[in-house]
């Protein structure tokens, strides 16, 4: 009789950066990190127990178009744009509807 081994993928845990992560990856100083989320430009996957942000690796992709937008565009221009190009479902999963921004 032979055995079936079931095959079992691994999963790979997503891994979540701090503050202080991003900082050192970007051109970004912690400030402009902490008033980027306070403006809604990006957001914070999850919470420490603590009280610190976590970001998921989602954050680098919307650090680089805000990096090009600001070439041409003001921040709250940038927080339209960004509000705009959200999936429907990240909005409401983030209480953010079209109507406040």
């Amino acid at each position: 009789m032979q055995t079936e081994v079931k095959k079992r993928m691994l999963q790979i845990p997503a891994k979540l950066y701090r503050i202080g992560e991003l900082v050192n990856c970007t051109p970004f100083s912690r400030q402009t990190i902490h008033n980027y989320t306070i403006m809604g430009l990006i957001r914070e996957s999850q919470w420490t127990e603590g009280g610190h942000r976590l970001y998921d690796e989602s954050v680098f992709e919307r650090l680089s178009r805000i990096i090009e937008l600001k070439k041409t565009k003001t921040l709250w221009e940038i927080r339209r744009i960004l509000t705009k190009e959200e999936p429907a479902g990240k909005m409401a999963e983030h209480g953010t509807s079209a109507e406040n921004n």
